[in-house]
């Protein structure tokens, strides 16, 4: 997994609430397990005509959002099923960031564990990082996850809070996976005393 670094991107905005997980990556592209790919499908009905071209009037085909890491968005993000795919499009769509008030409780913890980062706002917070965004289509925002604050050039600048776990795993590009290795040495070493202990449990490995 990717570490989460500093970093000050262009801001995009979706001013949507309820956007549900089959929204976010529709149920036909569902076919694969691996997790690159899915960026080409994102929001899929919103961004796309019937006929494969863009929908000029979906928010992120808004050139002022080209190369956007960061989605402002609105209320409960990331409802509906519980597929993981959703996050996997997000991510390879390029965005690390996302902010919202609120999110579904699946989707949230699911973004932790693909290097994105869902930063909870109150409404007022959010109302105005979208009329910046509004009025300055293509502004960057700055987001510091080590210090846990976003600034932005309208001075709508605020804290965010995050687990300490979640942000170490983040900071350092760590998956469920990842943090299993860090014990690699430990895990090693209770195997080999194992076999030696009870090595009835190793005959068939």
């Amino acid at each position: 997994m990717q570490a989460y670094e500093k970093h000050s991107s262009i801001a995009a905005l979706l001013n949507r609430n309820n956007v549900d997980t089959d929204q976010i990556v529709p149920k036909q592209f569902l076919k694969k397990v691996q997790r690159n790919g899915f960026g080409a499908h994102l929001f899929h009905d919103w961004r796309f005509n019937a006929d494969g071209s863009d929908d000029l009037t979906f928010e992120l085909n808004n050139p002022a959002f080209k190369g956007a890491r960061i989605l402002v968005t609105g209320d409960n993000f990331g409802c509906g099923s519980s597929r993981e795919h959703a996050p996997w499009a997000i991510a390879d769509y390029g965005f690390n960031t996302i902010i919202s008030t609120s999110y579904a409780d699946i989707f949230f913890n699911n973004c932790f564990k693909n290097s994105i980062l869902p930063i909870i706002v109150d409404s007022h917070t959010l109302l105005a990082l979208m009329e910046e965004i509004a009025e300055n289509e293509g502004v960057a925002f700055e987001v510091d996850l080590d210090n846990q604050s976003v600034s932005t050039p309208g001075k709508n600048d605020f804290r965010f809070e995050v687990e300490p776990y979640r942000k170490h795993n983040l900071l350092e590009g760590l998956d469920d996976i990842a943090l299993s290795l860090v014990h690699a040495d430990k895990i090693t070493t209770f195997e080999q005393e194992q076999k030696i202990a009870q090595p009835w449990l190793w005959r068939d490995a």
